[in-house]
């Protein structure tokens, strides 16, 4: 896979994220998908974004930083939400933050089969 197509199949699933479009998830993630090294497949994958929605009624990925080296991608998400009661074990309790988060990507077959996650808690922190 070449640079241009994997940011562009990134930008795709992102776009399928903000827009919540669930049928079409299985189009990016691999059905064995490992998220932070935890073994979730397509539909514990899933499970973790409706969470995540559910959660953070607001949510919206913002790329701001986007860098291709096929098969892997490193990307920093900006958000800026409003969290329902406790986020990442913080009572954030609806207050809206700004933070970031830093993704690391290795697609297999043209989709994501790992994750690697961090996201920047010491920026909640210091908002709270």
């Amino acid at each position: 896979m070449i640079k241009s197509d994997l940011s562009d199949l990134y930008r795709g699933y992102i776009a399928c994220l903000n827009k919540q479009d669930w049928p079409i998830l299985g189009q990016f993630v691999h059905d064995e998908a490992i998220h932070n090294g935890r073994p979730l497949g397509l539909s514990g994958y899933l499970e973790m974004l409706e969470r995540d929605f559910d959660e953070i009624p607001d949510l919206y990925f913002d790329i701001r930083l986007l860098v291709a080296d096929p098969p892997y991608m490193a990307s920093r998400l900006s958000f800026d939400c409003a969290p329902r009661g406790t986020f990442l074990g913080l009572d954030v309790s609806g207050k809206r933050i700004s933070f970031a988060e830093n993704v690391f990507y290795e697609f297999q077959r043209g989709k994501i089969r790992q994750v690697w996650s961090v996201i920047d808690r010491a920026a909640i922190e210091a908002q709270l």
